[in-house]
């Protein structure tokens, strides 16, 4: 899957708030499964003609409780990854609730689902140094439970953030 740029990210979001299950699944369908003609296709749609009409869009459904699945964690996931993919370039600091981290941590960890999050993890121990997220058997990598669920998104930014012996096997993955 392509990973987005920065000027994608909140025009993704606006979509991912804006269609619901059925029309999510017509649209894959449409893009023969291809993750990328999918969202280049919800891009196009949802991306306004100025960077302050795509933000408009975007504040018109921040309120929504819309998603393309039936995965809470998957969306959580969502706006956790983009989030951060915003935040940290920017020097914006934020913290999330350990508890809505641990539900995408979990999730993450537990399937390939928009990310190959189990992939990455698989055969390892995560350890949140800063929470009760703990999943896998295998060698340890521990740090704070967003730069697992970051790494576990491929965000290579975040590998400095863990240690332990199981971190070069999650760097070697992401260089992949």
């Amino acid at each position: 899957m392509r990973r987005l740029d920065g000027k994608e990210v909140v025009p993704h979001l606006t979509s991912a708030a804006s269609i619901g299950r059925w029309a999510w699944i017509r649209s894959m369908v449409g893009a023969r499964f291809d993750s990328d003609v999918h969202n280049a296709r919800r891009l196009a749609e949802y991306r306004g003609a100025t960077p302050a009409e795509t933000l408009q869009r975007f504040r018109a459904v921040v309120d929504r409780q819309t998603a393309a699945s039936g995965h809470t964690a998957a969306w959580l996931g969502e706006v956790v990854v983009h989030a951060h993919d915003i935040r940290r370039p920017l020097g914006i600091e934020h913290t999330f609730p350990v508890e809505s981290l641990m539900a995408v941590a979990t999730f993450f960890a537990a399937r390939d689902f928009a990310v190959a999050s189990a992939t990455v993890s698989k055969g390892l121990r995560l350890d949140a140094t800063d929470g009760p997220f703990t999943a896998g058997d295998g060698p340890l990598v521990s740090g704070p439970t967003l730069a697992l669920v970051m790494v576990m998104a491929g965000r290579r930014a975040y590998l400095d953030d863990l240690t332990g012996p199981g971190a070069t096997t999650i760097t070697q993955r992401l260089d992949v």
